[in-house]
């Protein structure tokens, strides 16, 4: 089902998808929220965050990107866009860079095909 919250005036806001919350060391992470922020970023075209297998935390989020053709952005840099804007334990343990992000027959990103290329035991590698 979908993720939403009510603000101040009372309007509602889908923040996401409940299949896609990552379960970190006992607290919630919500993909959506981190996506937010780095695919404001002008550098990057599309971004997706999964949950990568973890022994002690359960899960935790890896950050995935595919730039713009003329975008250059250090690693150091997509995270420090997330300093400030989400809890410090939401922060992805790394950056995965594709050259394209795999798109389902609808068009969105292929979470299902990156969480099995990339969310096990981190070994996967840019398609």
């Amino acid at each position: 089902g979908d993720l939403a919250r009510i603000d101040e005036q009372g309007l509602l806001t889908i923040t996401g998808r409940a299949k896609d919350l990552i379960k970190s060391g006992g607290e919630w992470i919500n993909p959506a929220e981190i996506e937010e922020v780095v695919g404001a970023i002008d550098e990057v075209s599309l971004v997706a965050v999964i949950g990568r297998s973890h022994p002690k935390w359960g899960e935790r989020p890896v950050l995935i990107v595919e730039l713009r053709e003329d975008g250059q952005i250090s690693d150091e840099s997509l995270l420090a866009s997330l300093r400030g804007k989400v809890a410090s334990w939401w922060l992805p343990d790394s950056v995965v860079r594709v050259p394209r992000m795999p798109l389902a027959a609808t068009g969105k990103i292929d979470k299902i095909r990156l969480r099995a290329e990339f969310g096990g035991d981190g070994q996967g590698s840019a398609a």
